[in-house]
């Protein structure tokens, strides 16, 4: 059995699994942060940024959903992502000038207005966004928050949605404990120009992909996995169709 969807529905798919041993690969969504480095180049990257976490409206699993930028870097990352927020057109996939469409349904459009209410009543500041648009369908502003606290639902959940929290760090283990500090696992990336560096950092994330200086680049040649409660299984390459096979060995006598 393959899924991908919520923890609490892919818990219950593999309970229901269990009852006739079938094996199971789950894909559980993410909540994957984005380590900047304090030689990070703020103009260089923040296009990359923007768009691996607004791609979609932001519902992708695999999107950035959680920015960690050095204290002193803070205030410039948060204006050249609100700057894109900002400027980039939002409306239906079928005009051809718009980049980013809407949420995918009520439900969830109603989620992301809650998080996004949550986070501003508990004192973040929206940089840009922060509110549903007023025309006809699920429309909501991208969104760059600030000043989120560290516990507020848009960080410590998935928002799957067209939101993005921005929080400083004072040190490069506080920024670690940080990104790794949810029950998910599925991706996460680090930004900086010394790539040895970032691919330390890398080294030490909880999750089953990290990436350095882009985020959610996959190839079916390779595998693609979570950690924690991302999932359980493989996909992609020859470790997801290993996956979905039984090993059957026949010993068969030498001849004589």
């Amino acid at each position: 059995m393959t899924f991908t969807g919520s923890a609490a529905t892919g818990r219950a798919v593999a309970a229901g699994a269990a009852a006739s041993l079938a094996r199971v690969t789950l894909e559980l969504g993410g909540n994957d942060a984005a380590v900047l480095l304090d030689d990070v180049d703020v103009d260089e990257i923040a296009d990359r940024l923007f768009w691996a976490a607004f791609r979609n409206c932001g519902q992708i699993c695999v999107a950035v959903k959680r920015v960690y930028a050095p204290s002193r870097l803070h205030a410039r990352v948060v204006e050249a992502l609100a700057h894109r927020a900002r400027t980039t057109a939002v409306g239906p996939g079928l005009d051809p000038d718009s980049r980013i469409g809407p949420v995918n349904n009520a439900p969830q459009l109603a989620r992301v207005e809650h998080g996004t209410a949550r986070a501003l009543a508990d004192g973040a500041r929206a940089a840009a966004g922060g509110h549903r648009l007023d025309r006809p369908g699920y429309f909501f502003a991208p969104t760059i928050l600030a000043g989120v606290p560290a516990d507020s639902p848009v960080v410590t959940e998935e928002q799957f949605g067209p939101v993005l929290p921005v929080l400083p760090y004072d040190s490069l283990d506080e920024a670690v404990r940080a990104a790794n500090g949810t029950g998910f696992g599925l991706g996460g990336s680090v930004w900086g120009t010394d790539l040895d560096r970032a691919a330390a950092v890398a080294d030490r994330l909880e999750c089953g992909t990290a990436w350095i200086n882009h985020h959610a680049e996959l190839a079916l040649a390779q595998p693609f996995a979570g950690a924690k409660d991302s999932g359980v299984g493989v996909a992609g390459g020859p470790w997801g169709l290993y996956g979905n096979l039984r090993p059957f060995v026949v010993h068969r006598p030498e001849e004589a």
